[in-house]
């Protein structure tokens, strides 16, 4: 496997042009003669393959256009200009289609837009008449079909930003309607939804608020009370969005999209782009750079140098149905701040360590519990109230109890027994002992004295309440479960993973007795005790390729099983990527919440 960027140390303005132009130097080989398409390999996304190679052509642009609109150097303007051309020429074999209603081809166009906007000079004044006819008949189509009713408005924004700035014909009504929807979705403290959805994930920060602080930096004139109101949204989101990062620079692993990468940390960026000051700039500037440079330690490339599907290292099966080779280069949005000049302050600060934050800090709007420790190394967060029916994977991606940058998260193989099911951070039930369903939405949710409450009903007759409370640096979790047929229940903690354990190191240890399930491995340890009791403790040696951060992880589960009737499970959780710090704090376990007391359990 090749890494592009893995001797770049990604510190000042000039490593990030290297490393925009070594990311895109693996997909040249790939274009097609006439310039217009890419393909990149052969697995499929729900959208047609020439839309699939328009994206592997447009989103390489998101870091090669903010490039040169700071004077980077880039010599394969000409190639982009050739593919311009014949993508949008309806008698050239590479022609990308007319678009229809909500097509892929309109995510696109968003690029295009950003390019016309910063670098006309490289991508519209060198095209004869023709072309620029036909590259503005193609781009003005999404003002005459339907789209998708979200983040997708910003992309109509986009074009007829971008057409109007090169004195092209553009649709100011259609711009306006799409801007107006847009704010309707504005929830409050800097919070969007992204449509009509309970989804509050990282469209929030690499969609709705990338797209409005540029349009607050480049039609701050012609529409100032807009400009000033997105500028004062992002002011109030950064102040959460900033517990989600931890002091090495990882993102908290969160619903769909996560191939998208390093786009998780755009909006630091944009924040610079849009001169944004709503933390000191080395504050912004280090929780920007930390951010792309634990990501280029991670095996996220192909053996061909290109960007792969997957999160922290290639893996199909947490993708979601719209994810084609060329998708992950969403990622370049990442270089929106190379547009700036050397003299920027974003540029000129220096890095600082991420500021003091809460050790609990409650989230309504993403249904959320952030809490971190002193000693720990990773950020987690408690997670109730959020889902995304159509997702793939959505349960997992949305509706665990737990989510954390050091552990990440698991997806299944399949749902027959609990290797495959890998239900980390969940708790799975059986009537058949075979066969394992966990929360993949919820009924009711609410914020309940410190902790997060469900209900959830993961099949017929069975009903479970559920409160999760912090305690850094573990968490405890309370169920009630009520079920009209007999029950196989498994509680996972946190995936750890479990390299090391081949027989020549054998450097693994488990513990698996009654009320406790625990782990140690180089890379951590991972535990739940039962504060009830009555739970037999397992590690389960997950399939591989389960979890988002590491291909081979253990699960310390706490299983059991129910007859029909009324139940309570109570357990503490507890992680951490030091196996010292764990092995300290695994031996202070927190207080049965006082409600469970109040039951007369203990």
């Amino acid at each position: 496997m090749t890494n592009p960027i893995a001797h770049n140390p990604l510190y000042t303005r000039g490593d990030l042009q290297r490393a925009v132009g070594d990311l895109f130097a693996p997909l040249k080989a790939y274009f097609g003669s006439g310039g217009a398409r890419v393909s990149l390999g052969v697995t499929a996304a729900h959208y047609d393959s020439h839309a699939a190679e328009l994206e592997s052509f447009a989103r390489p642009l998101w870091g090669l256009v903010p490039m040169a609109a700071g004077g980077g150097s880039f010599a394969d303007w000409a190639l982009y200009r050739r593919g311009l051309t014949n993508g949008t020429d309806p008698n050239h074999p590479e022609f990308w289609g007319t678009p229809r209603d909500c097509d892929q081809r309109l995510v696109e166009m968003a690029a295009f837009g950003l390019a016309l906007l910063l670098v006309p000079h490289e991508v519209w004044k060198p095209l004869d008449h023709t072309a620029q006819d036909h590259l503005l008949r193609w781009l003005s189509t999404i003002n005459k079909v339907g789209i998708v009713d979200n983040n997708w408005l910003w992309f109509r924004v986009m074009v007829n930003l971008g057409l109007a700035h090169v004195g092209a014909k553009y649709d100011e009504a259609a711009m306006n309607n799409a801007l107006a929807r847009l704010d309707e979705f504005y929830l409050g403290d800097g919070w969007y939804a992204d449509g009509m959805s309970e989804q509050r994930d990282y469209y929030i920060p690499f969609a709705m608020h990338f797209y409005s602080l540029v349009y607050a930096k480049l039609a701050g004139e012609r529409d100032p009370r807009r400009a000033a109101e997105y500028r004062e949204r992002a002011r109030a989101f950064a102040q959460d969005f900033v517990n989600w990062f931890a002091a090495d620079g990882s993102a908290l692993p969160f619903g769909r999209s996560l191939t998208y990468r390093f786009a998780q940390g755009a909006f630091w960026g944009a924040l610079a782009f849009a001169d944004l000051e709503v933390l000191p700039w080395g504050v912004i500037k280090g929780l920007a750079l930390r951010h792309l440079r634990w990501w280029s330690r991670q095996p996220i490339f192909a053996s061909d140098g290109t960007l792969s599907i997957g999160y922290a290292y290639p893996n199909l099966n947490m993708a979601e149905q719209y994810n084609a080779p060329g998708s992950p280069y969403w990622a370049l949005k990442f270089f929106l701040p190379l547009s700036l000049p050397e003299s920027h302050p974003f540029w000129q600060a220096e890095e600082l360590p991420l500021p003091k934050l809460p050790s609990i800090q409650y989230q309504p709007h993403p249904h959320m519990i952030l809490y971190r420790h002193s000693s720990a190394r990773h950020v987690m967060a408690l997670s109730s109230g959020q889902r995304e029916p159509w997702i793939r994977h959505a349960g997992e991606k949305y509706a665990k109890f737990a989510y954390s940058t050091a552990f990440g998260f698991s997806v299944p193989i399949g749902r027959r027994g609990l290797t495959q099911a890998a239900a980390d951070s969940m708790l799975a039930l059986s009537d058949d002992g075979e066969y394992y369903r966990v929360r993949e939405k919820t009924v009711e949710a609410a914020f309940q004295d410190g902790a997060l409450y469900s209900r959830w009903l993961p099949l017929p007759g069975v009903e479970v309440e559920t409160w999760l409370l912090p305690a850094p640096p573990w968490h405890v979790r309370v169920h009630r479960l009520r079920t009209s047929r007999p029950l196989w229940s498994a509680e996972g903690g946190f995936s750890l993973n479990r390299s090391g354990d081949n027989p020549l190191e054998n450097a693994g240890i488990h513990e698996a007795v009654a009320g406790i399930a625990a782990a140690r491995y180089p890379a951590g340890g991972s535990g739940v005790r039962d504060l009830l009791g009555k739970r037999m403790g397992q590690v389960v040696r997950c399939d591989p390729n389960t979890n988002l951060l590491y291909p081979r992880t253990v699960l310390p589960t706490l299983t059991a099983q129910h007859d029909p009737g009324e139940h309570w499970l109570a357990c503490a959780v507890l992680a951490e990527p030091d196996a010292d710090q764990w092995a300290l704090a695994w031996e202070h376990v927190p207080d049965l919440p006082a409600f469970l007391q109040d039951q007369g359990l203990s």
